[in-house]
């Protein structure tokens, strides 16, 4: 008996041992280079002649791609003399013709395993997103299993690789990005984010879209509109501004908050309303083959700040005449974004398309083949109707 008990007990130590044992497939911090995000460039400078020889050959553009990493060393924080000795990450470079053969040969200067599984953020430059069909340029972040589908997207006007350069040696540039895309829920100048998950439906759907546009300049990064993705042929197509954003966030009703800035006909001062609520519906209407639009928003808010002297901010009268004339801005800022899509870049980019799909599937299955140019030539009507809820306790 006691001999029995003795081999339970041998047993039990050895699936205890073993449960213990560890990961088996287990990766040393130490030799990782995390991947925390990732440039796309259209490459314009000198390349080596093995790479003009490729491109000759091939007969196709050459793009850069850059990733930014962090590794063990360049956790390490400290100063040496007063100055920051090292910056908080690593960038590496490479020039190809494909994305993963170009990855793959970063392997010749980095002493690193190279880690995906941590990237957050892809950018694509303004030259290269112009160039290439972004479904063809991006199918490799589409089909890596280890590529997070949750990664967000931008497009750079310029070269994206700056936008992963900072002038603060501790921050890492890739995670300021993604920092700086949650304040699209307190302003209406930045898209809600758009991830590689998000995009792979876009890209399939031959509508265009939108992609929010970030720029370099000395080391910082600014949110500046939005980048314009043509359905059909999957490039860029131009550029919106703040000012249009705000237009398109108004039309589409996905804004969760931010401020209209409006003036006072009479005495010219600033009134703010800060955005509490909004909600905007696309009607489409067809008419013996006319299609028409109306677009009705709804937003209730506050008065944030107010510099007209002349009235008070708990006046009834006062807050009638705010409510107009943010109204009234509204409708300019709906109706001159209006103009750029339609007028300027001839692209729906606002989701007119889709509704005239769901309302009307027979008139848009004969319209989708050519939605851009007919979206061009529709006329749109705007109706906007605000509501002041709260004035803050200032006044009088």
């Amino acid at each position: 008996m006691k001999r029995t008990h003795r081999y339970l007990d041998l047993s039990l130590v050895i699936m205890v041992s073993l449960l213990l044992s560890g990961c088996w497939s287990s990766k040393e911090i130490e030799d990782l280079g995390l991947i925390v995000g990732t440039s796309l460039d259209l490459e314009t400078g000198a390349i080596s002649s093995e790479e003009q020889r490729e491109a000759r050959y091939a007969n196709r553009e050459l793009l850069t791609v850059t990733n930014q990493l962090v590794t063990s060393e360049t956790t390490v924080t400290g100063t040496k003399d007063g100055t920051p000795h090292q910056k908080a990450y690593k960038n590496v470079s490479e020039t190809g013709d494909a994305v993963l053969p170009t990855l793959r040969n970063m392997l010749l200067k980095s002493d690193k395993h190279s880690f995906a599984e941590h990237s957050k953020v892809t950018i694509i430059g303004e030259d290269l997103a112009s160039a290439i069909n972004l479904q063809q340029l991006l199918d490799f972040f589409l089909r890596e299993l280890e590529i997070r589908p949750s990664g967000l997207l931008l497009v750079a006007q310029g070269r994206a690789s700056q936008t992963l350069e900072t002038n603060e040696p501790t921050k890492i540039p890739a995670f300021q990005l993604v920092e700086m895309m949650s304040g699209h829920e307190r302003t209406t100048k930045i898209l809600p984010p758009m991830t590689i998950a998000k995009l792979e439906g876009k890209l399939y759907s031959d509508s265009s879209f939108l992609l929010q546009n970030v720029i370099a300049e000395d080391g910082e990064v600014k949110f500046v509109g939005a980048a314009v993705i043509d359905g059909k042929t999957k490039k860029l197509r131009g550029f919106l501004n703040e000012s249009d954003l705000e237009g398109i966030t108004w039309i589409t009703g996905e804004g969760k908050g931010g401020l209209v800035k409006a003036f006072d006909e009479k005495s010219g001062s600033p009134i703010v309303y800060e955005i509490l609520s909004m909600n905007s519906k696309i009607i489409p209407n067809v008419e013996e083959d006319r299609i028409s639009f109306t677009i009705k928003i709804k937003s209730e808010g506050r008065i944030a700040e107010h510099w007209v002297l002349s009235d008070k901010t708990f006046n009834n009268e006062f807050l009638k005449k705010a409510e107009k004339i943010i109204e009234k801005e509204i409708e300019r800022l709906v109706m001159k974004t209006l103009e750029k899509i339609q007028q300027e870049y001839q692209t729906d980019v606002a989701g007119f398309g889709n509704r005239m799909r769901i309302d009307y599937p027979k008139v848009w299955k004969n319209a989708k083949k050519d939605w851009d140019q007919i979206f061009s030539e529709v006329p749109i009507t705007c109706e906007v109707n605000i509501s002041i809820k709260d004035y803050g306790t200032s006044g009088d």
